[in-house]
C-alpha cells in the first residue's frame, strides 16, 4: 500500500502541477504504456495527454476512498455560464446516472479506441461513484476516423443498447481495449463474442449491426459533437459549458460548484 505522499508523486506524473497542493485521487485500473496518442485523440491538454500514455507502470492501487479526496480539496472553481445541458443532448442520449432534470449534468463524448479515453475510464468511474444520485452522466459517440474500429465498436455498444444493455458493452469495450485497440483489422466478430458474453439476443444483435439506422444513430452523435466544437476525444461539457481536464481535482470541483448552485 503506497502512502498519501507516494501517491500525490503518482499523481503528479500523470497530471500537470498547479500553484496549490492536488490532494491524490486513486486510480484503480491500468494506465497505457504507449508512448504517443493520434492527434485528434484527446481533449485534454496536451502535457496531460502524453503524461497518460507515457506513464511505464500499471498502477494498482487500493483503499483510499475518493471521498477522502473531495473533502479535503480547496474550494470548487467557478460554475460555468451559458447555455444549459440540453444542447449538449439528444432525446435518446445514454444516461450512465441519472439524478433528475434539475442535477447537474455531465455528457462526455469519446470513442472506444482512443487510449486517453480508456486511460481516463477507472477515473470517470470514481467519479461516477463518488457522485452517484446527484449527477447525470451522459455518454455520446464520437469515433474518430484514424480508429479502424472505433465505428465498429460504437455501432456494437448501440446494438447492445437496443436490448438494454448499452453500460454491460460499454464496461466490456474499455476492459478489453488493451486486447484490440490500434489494429487495423476488422474487430466486428470478436465485438459479437462479446454480445453472446452479455447474454443478448444474437439474432436481435446481427440484425441491429446490419441495419443501417443503427450507424446512423452513432452518426447523429457525432454531428452533434462537431456542432459544439468537439474534435477530439474525451471531451467533457457541464451543464452546457466545455471542460478542459488539466489535474484530477477539475472535474469534482467543477461538480461541487453547480451541486452548492443548485
Amino acid at each position: 500500500m503506497q502512502s498519501p505522499l507516494e501517491l500525490h508523486r503518482d499523481w503528479n506524473t500523470l497530471w500537470p502541477p498547479t500553484p496549490r497542493p492536488i490532494p491524490p485521487l486513486v486510480i484503480i485500473g491500468e494506465i497505457l504504456e504507449k508512448s504517443t496518442l493520434p492527434s485528434s485523440c484527446g481533449r485534454l491538454s496536451t502535457s496531460t495527454k502524453a503524461a497518460i500514455i507515457s506513464v511505464p507502470a500499471v498502477l494498482l492501487v487500493a483503499a483510499i476512498a475518493i471521498l477522502w479526496t473531495i473533502f479535503s480539496r480547496p474550494e470548487p472553481v467557478a460554475l460555468p455560464t451559458g447555455d444549459k445541458a440540453a444542447r449538449t443532448l439528444a432525446e435518446d442520449s445514454h444516461y450512465l446516472d441519472s439524478a433528475g432534470p434539475d442535477a447537474p449534468t455531465v455528457v462526455e463524448f469519446l470513442d472506444f479506441e482512443c487510449e486517453a479515453c480508456g486511460a481516463l475510464y477507472p477515473y470517470i468511474e470514481q467519479i461516477r461513484e463518488a457522485y452517484d444520485g446527484r449527477i447525470n452522466y451522459v455518454v455520446r459517440y464520437f469515433p474518430l476516423d484514424g480508429h479502424f474500429n472505433s465505428m465498429n465498436a460504437a455501432i456494437a455498444v448501440e446494438a447492445a443498447a437496443e436490448q438494454g444493455k448499452y453500460e454491460d458493452m460499454f464496461h466490456l469495450m474499455f476492459k478489453t481495449q488493451k486486447q484490440w485497440g490500434e489494429g487495423r483489422d476488422s474487430e466486428a466478430e470478436l465485438f459479437r463474442g462479446y454480445a453472446e458474453q452479455i447474454g443478448l439476443d444474437m439474432e436481435r444483435f446481427d440484425n441491429a449491426i446490419a441495419d443501417p439506422d443503427t450507424q446512423a444513430r452513432v452518426q447523429e452523435d457525432f454531428d452533434a459533437g462537431e456542432a459544439l466544437g468537439v474534435t477530439g476525444t474525451p471531451t467533457f461539457f457541464l451543464d452546457g459549458e466545455m471542460i478542459e481536464l488539466t489535474g484530477p481535482e477539475d472535474l469534482p470541483n467543477a461538480l461541487d460548484a453547480a451541486l452548492s448552485a443548485e
